[in-house]
């Protein structure tokens, strides 16, 4: 078994201290993937990889991503709930893509406009 150098270390907290950012951070943005398990039969796992693929290949460290459970629109699953620090309300999308995903990237993420034609909704729900 090979021993395990300081740099190994260093490197796995920057990792460990990365996804808990990720998580549990103050950031700009805030990704919540839905995946309850309708979600989850939908792809939502897949939609989960392709938000940290994006983070990661664009280098963003103000984004926080975490999951949810079910909705209740499982027939618009894999949906991803997108808030923003300077817009009032959550984006709800539906029916997510990783091509859908790199395009909410491109715009509501970092130009902050809503993508239309995937929005399902804007606002939280409520209980009454």
């Amino acid at each position: 078994m090979a021993k395990i150098t300081i740099a190994d270390l260093e490197k796995i907290r920057e990792e460990s201290r990365r996804s808990l950012v990720l998580r549990e951070g103050a950031g700009r943005a805030k990704i919540i993937v839905h995946m309850g398990t309708c979600g989850i039969a939908a792809g939502a796992r897949d939609i989960m990889a392709s938000v940290l693929k994006e983070i990661e290949e664009r280098k963003l460290t103000d984004v926080i991503v975490t999951n949810s459970g079910c909705a209740g629109l499982c027939s618009k699953e894999p949906m991803i709930t997108v808030e923003l620090v300077n817009y009032p309300a959550p984006v709800k999308y539906a029916e997510m893509t990783p091509a859908k995903i790199k395009r909410i990237f491109d715009l509501h993420i970092i130009k902050e406009e809503i993508v239309k034609e995937y929005l399902l909704a804007v606002g939280s729900e409520t209980t009454h």
